[in-house]
C-alpha cells in the first residue's frame, strides 16, 4: 500500500470526534479527540461549535453525497458487533486512530497498520495513558509486502483463537493480489471468527455508477489511483466462499439508516458507495 495513505487514517476519526458534539452521537468515543494527532485535535476542538461542524459536513458531503453519515454508521455497526462477540480475540486490519484497543480493555486487541500510523499512534497513547495499554499490540505492516500470519505471530497472536477481525475502510486502497492474500491470511481463521469489513462499489471505480460523487471519483480514481479494487454488491458471497467465510448481512444506505440514523431524529443521507459486510467462517480450512 501507497505510504501516501497513511493519512486518510485521520479523516474518519475526526468525524467521529466532531460527531460527540451533537445532541445525538451516531458514534459514542470519548477518545476519539484525544488520539488523534495535533492538526486533527484542532479541527476536532474547533467542531464544538455548531457553525464548524456543519461547515465541515458541507465540505465532506461536497466530495461524496452520504459521506458522514456512512462513516458513522459503519464505525457504530462495528463498535457494536465488538460490544456483542464472545471472540478470544479482536484483529483490527488497518486500525488508523481507531481507540476501540484502548476501549475493550478486558479482551486482547491487535492492530495492524502502515508503519507510518503505527509510529503515531504509539505516541498519542503514551500521552494520553503514559503507556501502550497492555491489552493492546501495535503491529506495523505493509499490505502489498508482508505476511499478516508471521507478524501477528511475532507480536503474541495465536491462529487457532476465535477472533472477531475488523477491516474498516481499506480493501479500495489496496490492489486484488493485496486483498486476496489477505484473505488467504484469514481463510486460516477457525470456524466461528468473525469478520467484519467495508468495500468501494465496482461500478463507482468504474466510472458507470457515481451515485453523486464524481468529485471523489476524479480525485480517488482517477487523479491519485489511490482507489483500485471494489466490488458489486451480489459478488460478495461468491467472493467469500472459497475462503472459508459465509456473508451473513451486508448494510448500505437503507439498513443503515433504519438502524442508526432513524432513531437519531438526525435528518443524514448514507452513501451508496461504500457498503459493510458481516461474515462467519463457517469451514476451517
Amino acid at each position: 500500500m501507497d505510504t501516501a495513505v497513511a493519512g486518510t487514517a485521520i479523516g474518519p476519526m475526526v468525524i467521529a470526534a466532531a460527531d460527540q458534539y451533537d445532541a445525538h452521537p451516531v458514534v459514542r468515543d470519548d477518545l476519539a479527540a484525544r488520539i488523534l494527532p495535533p492538526s486533527g485535535r484542532l479541527v476536532a476542538a474547533a467542531a464544538r461549535w455548531c457553525p464548524v461542524r456543519s461547515a465541515l459536513i458541507a465540505a465532506t458531503e461536497k466530495k461524496i453525497p452520504g459521506l458522514w453519515a456512512g462513516m458513522l454508521c459503519r464505525k457504530r455497526y462495528m463498535d457494536d458487533r465488538l460490544a456483542a462477540t464472545d471472540a478470544g480475540a479482536v484483529v483490527v486490519l488497518g486500525a488508523g486512530f481507531d481507540t476501540r484497543g484502548c476501549r475493550l480493555r478486558h479482551k486482547r486487541v491487535f492492530e495492524v497498520d502502515l508503519p507510518a500510523n503505527i509510529e503515531s499512534k504509539h505516541d498519542r497513547l503514551r500521552a494520553i495513558f503514559g503507556e501502550v495499554p497492555p491489552n493492546l499490540s501495535l503491529v506495523p505492516i505493509d499490505f502489498e509486502s508482508q505476511h499478516l500470519d508471521e507478524l501477528l505471530a511475532e507480536h503474541g497472536y495465536h491462529a487457532e483463537v476465535r477472533t472477531l477481525f475488523i477491516w474498516e475502510a481499506v480493501t479500495q486502497y489496496l490492489t486484488e493480489e493485496a486483498v486476496r492474500a489477505t484473505f488467504g491470511f484469514l481463510a486460516q481463521a477457525p470456524a466461528g471468527s468473525e469478520l467484519v469489513f467495508t468495500f468501494v462499489r465496482k461500478d463507482f471505480l468504474d466510472g458507470t455508477a457515481l451515485f453523486g460523487g464524481e468529485a471523489a471519483y476524479r480525485e480517488f480514481v482517477v487523479k491519485r489511483h489511490v482507489w483500485k479494487f471494489g466490488l458489486l454488491p451480489e459478488e460478495v458471497a461468491g467472493f467469500l466462499a472459497p475462503y472459508g467465510w459465509a456473508e451473513v448481512e451486508q448494510l448500505g444506505p437503507s439498513e443503515f439508516t433504519e438502524r442508526y440514523v432513524a432513531p437519531s431524529g438526525r435528518s443524514l443521507s448514507v452513501s451508496e458507495i461504500e457498503r459493510t459486510v458481516r461474515c462467519v467462517k463457517v469451514a476451517d480450512q
